[in-house]
């Protein structure tokens, strides 16, 4: 017998023990922390799982299965032109309006495919930091100088961090130049203006089911929530006819996979939420049962969704269970977090961050949580510290990249954000 084995297990039994012996049921706090948890699991299964993750699923599959190994490799592998590589990943999050969790499908795609870490990780930043919408409404609502700090903030922190992820391990070099082994399936023999247009319709479905209403009743971006539904409906029309032309997926089978959705459009109040589930399943079928290379597409995309989505609502129901949503309480009083962030001092700064880095925010949801912290007496010093750490860090995402490129490289990208973040907010809150 292995005692040392048998060690451990005694260890991890009698612990176990103890947490359920002295588990606070019955308490008003823990109770109402379990529920709220659990409140906040369902939110994010029905506001980002269908839309937002559902579609990034498909978008990462779709970049190990159709984009080249060496594309990846010459625009964001370590040997590619450092300033357009750094200068695409470092603006990408001005196209994509994703959180934190949304963009993990997509960073583990380029990743997987070889692209180098530097780059990698500013577009894991950038993604969800640098939103357009984002970044208008906290200047219209928290001010001009937090708004814009915040976007010249975001897309500084994207560059240095994948700069600073690449010289720290800088002795994994050698590795990174010789790439992961080739994903099969991955081809380049279409012409590139095909592929452009078929990941065109992906990420077009993907921003327009998730378009934020906007603050004000009128003007552009109220126009385009007006149409969110429509435009997203017209990508998915422009998606189905590409895999028609190009990408060798009968007509019969698609029409036999939009047919559910035209009826349900047609003859029922089906919600625009329904009809998108129904029109993913469909799109998850034919694609399965396919022989060419959409299968491979679907595989690729699966292998992402088994990967990335139960660490993902795992993180959510510890993020859940510790701060509840947003107005609720979970084990930690958000009075706590209201007097800890006051002024401009070292740890107002660093509590900002680092409760940043480990909330979970949905896409601009993170602007009105600011606006009430504001007016309980947040400083502007931790308010942009909280901006440029939150948005990029959650709970969530954080076990997800542990499972993606490991735990060093995962602590380390924490901790450059939350330490860039704590230094910005402290030169801010001197400053103004």
């Amino acid at each position: 017998m292995d005692w040392k084995k048998e060690y451990k297990a005694l260890l991890w039994i009698i612990g176990a023990f103890l947490l359920l012996y002295y588990l606070p049921i019955g308490t008003r706090r823990f109770d109402n922390a379990v529920l709220e948890a659990f409140h906040l699991v369902k939110w994010y299964a029905r506001e980002h799982v269908l839309l937002c993750l559902v579609p990034a699923f498909f978008i990462a599959g779709a970049i190990g299965v159709f984009v080249s190994q060496e594309a990846v490799m010459k625009y964001l592998g370590p040997q590619s032109n450092k300033f357009l590589a750094y200068g695409v990943a470092s603006v990408s999050g001005t196209i994509l309006a994703v959180c934190s969790c949304t963009v993990l499908p997509l960073f583990s795609g380029i990743y997987t495919m070889g692209a180098g870490l530097g780059p990698a990780t500013a577009f894991l930043y950038s993604g969800p930091a640098i939103n357009v919408l984002a970044i208008i409404l906290s200047a219209r609502i928290l001010g001009l100088e937090l708004g814009l700090a915040r976007a010249i903030g975001a897309i500084v922190f994207a560059v240095i961090i994948g700069l600073l992820m690449h010289y720290i391990f800088r002795k994994e070099k050698k590795a990174d130049d010789e790439g992961p082994a080739s994903i099969e399936g991955s081809v380049a023999g279409r012409p590139l203006w095909q592929t452009t247009l078929y990941f065109a319709f992906l990420i077009a479905i993907l921003v327009f089911a998730n378009w934020g209403e906007a603050s004000e009743k009128s003007g552009f971006w109220h126009a385009v929530h007006a149409l969110k539904w429509t435009l997203t409906g017209l990508s998915a029309l422009g998606l189905v006819v590409v895999l028609g032309l190009w990408f060798k997926l009968s007509w019969q089978r698609l029409l036999l996979a939009a047919a559910p959705v035209i009826l349900l459009r047609l003859f029922s109040a089906a919600t625009p939420v329904l009809l998108f589930a129904v029109g993913s399943i469909g799109l998850a079928l034919i694609t399965a049962t396919d022989k060419g290379e959409a299968r491979e597409w679907f595989a690729a995309s699966w292998d992402f969704a088994k990967q990335i989505l139960p660490l993902l609502l795992i993180g959510v129901f510890i993020a859940g269970v510790l701060l509840g949503r947003v107005g609720q309480e979970g084990l930690i009083p958000s009075q706590w977090v209201s007097q800890a962030v006051g002024g401009n001092s070292l740890f107002a700064n660093f509590f900002a961050s680092i409760s940043g880095a480990f909330m979970y925010f949905a896409t601009l949801t993170e602007v009105p949580i600011l606006q009430g912290l504001i007016g309980s007496g947040m400083g502007k010093g931790p308010a942009l510290a909280l901006l440029l750490a939150g948005p990029a860090l959650s709970l969530p995402s954080m076990l997800v990249l542990r499972s993606v490129m490991g735990g060093k490289k995962t602590l380390v990208f924490i901790c450059l954000v939350v330490i860039m973040a704590t230094i910005t907010g402290l030169l801010f809150g001197w400053l103004f």
